[in-house]
């Protein structure tokens, strides 16, 4: 679970995974603020900024009955809102589960964000704290990952400062990354797992399109586990340590001994800025 894999699955056929459920889904989630949106013109270097309104003001329905159009893109935040789902989750989880625990027991936070795009479109260059099982479901799409100790594509500082002050400032992509990162082109039933701030982004290109398969859609089935908590911790500490003494401390997962030592710091640290700052990170991510 410390390493990029394909792999294969069979939910692209699932029926709450097809379009018409998914449009029933959007409009459970748009009252929350969980369909997301991002500006025209994005591309792979664009910071990953989106917003709860459709730039061209289309209501969910529309945007929905225009998904086909190219360039369109919407994003379904935090599907296990709906109890549907979150079973639904549940049950992917639980077919990959023994492989998960085998290496990073205690799996819990168990959520899930569905991206439909009509190509050409994008997702931009970014790093995620959970670990990841990305599901191509519909469509075609080219998924590009990196090693996540990679630390010529994004340096310790920005994952720290990432996973402690929620900033992307310093994930960018620069043409040079391209060459080191691992892409996959994905169809229905292809997938690809990939751990925690591991840097990805997406682009589907319109050669594949037909006139009745139009729509591009992935399931990112996000969680975390005791490992990606004590990482957050150390995190936390290495941050810490970065700035108050000027040192260079090592990675989570570089020295259990270390990692020991200073997850209990990291736990102290988050505890006490959740406490100053009511920052609504997930309970028990730090």
């Amino acid at each position: 679970m410390n390493r990029i894999n394909r792999l294969k699955h069979d939910f692209h056929e699932h029926p709450l995974l097809q379009l018409s459920a998914l449009a029933e889904l959007a409009k459970y989630l748009s009252p929350l603020k969980q369909c997301r949106f991002v500006r025209p013109g994005i591309t792979q270097a664009s910071n990953f900024e989106h917003d709860p309104k459709d730039p061209l003001g289309k209501s969910i329905d529309e945007v929905f009955e225009r998904i086909h159009e190219p360039k369109s893109w919407v994003a379904l935040y935090n599907i296990e809102t709906h109890p549907v789902y979150a079973a639904l989750l549940q049950k992917i989880i639980d077919t990959v589960r023994p492989n998960i625990e085998r290496e990073q027991p205690g799996v819990f936070l168990v959520t899930g964000f569905i991206f439909l795009s009509a190509p050409p479109s994008v997702t931009p260059f970014h790093i995620d704290r959970e670990n990841n099982f990305w599901l191509q479901l519909h469509g075609r799409k080219t998924m590009s990952v990196w090693n996540r100790d990679d630390r010529t594509v994004v340096s310790a500082p920005a994952v720290e400062d990432f996973i402690v002050g929620r900033t992307l400032e310093g994930v960018r992509l620069k043409d040079e990354y391209r060459a080191r990162g691992h892409h996959f082109d994905t169809a229905p039933g292809d997938g690809i797992y990939f751990p925690s701030t591991s840097p990805h982004m997406t682009r589907s290109e319109p050669d594949w399109v037909t006139a009745d398969n139009g729509v591009s859609v992935s399931l990112g089935v996000a969680f975390y586990t005791s490992v990606t908590r004590r990482h957050a911790q150390v995190y936390q500490a290495n941050r810490f340590l970065r700035r108050a003494l000027k040192i260079s401390p090592a990675a989570p997962g570089t020295s259990a001994l270390r990692d020991t030592l200073k997850a209990p710091l990291g736990h102290l640290l988050g505890a006490t800025r959740y406490k100053l700052f009511r920052k609504p990170e997930p309970p028990g991510a730090y």
